[in-house]
């Protein structure tokens, strides 16, 4: 009998301890930092973000690549996180420009052409975050489409929205995407 009584205080001691260690880290909430289910860590302190239109400096360029990109990157931001989209002087900035537009073969037939060609595009860009300049970085990022050989125009549209999908993400991640 005296097992039981001194095995129901052990374990009343044992709670009151965890519950009091409990208590204490609740004050512990100085170091914020907001999770989304996109994963995007933001700290609490940044409301903004700037993304003016990027610049299109590729050898071959496609007029409406510039809003296309920047358009996404600006909607992404904004459906996938709480910040708001200023025209400068964000408390994070996204810059860039578009550096690579090209096309290249990739499956070459017996009859040396192309079965296959793949359109690739290329964009370096520069992130700011001025409440914690350690995350600041410059990079460039790419990605490609294969596509059966033909016309690119008929092609080009569906392969860019794509691809443009591909580039928001890898930018999204690399910017606000911290694990």
């Amino acid at each position: 009998m005296k097992e039981q009584g001194t095995s129901a205080y052990k374990t009343g001691i044992i709670f009151r301890i965890c519950f009091l260690i409990l208590i204490a880290m609740l004050p512990q909430t100085s170091c914020k930092v907001s999770y989304s289910f996109t994963g995007a860590s933001i700290s609490p302190d940044v409301k903004t973000i700037a993304i003016p239109y990027m610049i299109n400096t590729a050898s071959l360029i496609v007029p409406t690549l510039t809003r296309t990109l920047t358009d996404a990157l600006k909607d992404y931001f904004t459906s996938q996180t709480s910040l708001q989209v200023v025209d400068k002087n964000g408390d994070l900035e996204l810059t860039g420009n578009i550096t690579g537009y090209a096309v290249s073969p990739v499956a070459i037939q017996g009859n040396e052409t192309a079965a296959m060609n793949r359109l690739t595009i290329t964009v370096n860009v520069k992130f700011i975050n001025r409440k914690n300049t350690k995350q600041n970085f410059e990079t460039t990022f790419s990605r490609y489409q294969d596509y059966p050989v033909a016309d690119l125009n008929t092609v080009q549209d569906r392969l860019n929205a794509v691809i443009t999908e591909q580039l928001v993400q890898d930018i999204f991640n690399k910017s606000v995407v911290n694990w």
